[in-house]
Parts: structure tokens; C-alpha cells; sequence
């Protein structure tokens, strides 16, 4: 069992992916650093000055404090119950740009694909009739 795990884990594919993990993973970083301090600064400042990571409903207030709460880290210092639409908001708009990163990757390979696949096949080789007439074409030619 152990020498069928190594086989399986040292494969090429296996390699492959583990390494497109590790580059999604980064990627993925650098996409929410994207959203929360680049896009999301200018919207949020164009829509009032509204920081959207700081968007959220109480459900209940806190234990150790009573709202109103003016961040929500002070919310959850509180240990208040909250619904926090504006850090929803901010994994959303990353995840469509993760997803149309995803999408032009793809349509872009299926286009390789594509145009690989429409390449003509090779010409048949010709059959022993064909080959024996240019056979007795050549030698008569040859005459």
C-alpha cells in the first residue's frame, strides 16, 4: 500500500497539481488584497466615504457591551451577533475576478486545443491496388 501511495503521489500529474494549488492559493491572496485595498477604497469613496469591510447588521448586541457599535471589530469585541454584508460583498467581487480569471485560462486553452484539433489528419496510405498501378505505370514509363 505504502509503495502504490508513492507511485500515485510522485507522479507527474499529482506534482502538477499540488503546484497549481500552491499558485491559486497565492493568487487568491493577492486578488483579496486587490478587492480590499484597491477597488473596493475608490467605490466605497465615490459612494460616501463608506468602508464596505465595516458594513454590518446586529442581530443581537454584545454581552459585554450594548450597541450601537461603530466598527465592526467593535461588534465583535462585544460578542454581538452580526451580519456583516460589507466583508460578503468584498469575497464576492473576488471571487468573480477569480472566476474570470478561471474562464479566460480555460477559453484560452480551448482554443489551443481547438486549433490543434483542426489540423487535417494525414492522407491514407494508398491502398495495394494503387500502389500496384503506379507500380505497372512506372514501368511502362520506363519502356
Amino acid at each position: 500500500m505504502l509503495k502504490e501511495f508513492k507511485e500515485f503521489a510522485l507522479k507527474g500529474n499529482m506534482l502538477d497539481m499540488a503546484v497549481g494549488i500552491i499558485v491559486g492559493a497565492a493568487f487568491g491572496t493577492i486578488v483579496k488584497s486587490l478587492v480590499e485595498d484597491v477597488i473596493m477604497p475608490p467605490i466605497g469613496l465615490a459612494l460616501g466615504g463608506v468602508d464596505f469591510s465595516d458594513l454590518f447588521v446586529v442581530l443581537k448586541a454584545g454581552t459585554e457591551t450594548a450597541g450601537p457599535y461603530v466598527s465592526l471589530a467593535d461588534a465583535k469585541a462585544a460578542g454581538a451577533v452580526s451580519i456583516n454584508y460589507g466583508q460578503f460583498a468584498n469575497t464576492l467581487i473576488s471571487f468573480l475576478i477569480v472566476a474570470f480569471v478561471l474562464f479566460m485560462v480555460v477559453r484560452g486553452m480551448n482554443k489551443l486545443k481547438r486549433k490543434e484539433d483542426a489540423k487535417p489528419p494525414a492522407p491514407a496510405a494508398p491502398t495495394k491496388q494503387e500502389v500496384l498501378l503506379t507500380e505497372i505505370r512506372d514501368a511502362l514509363r520506363a519502356r
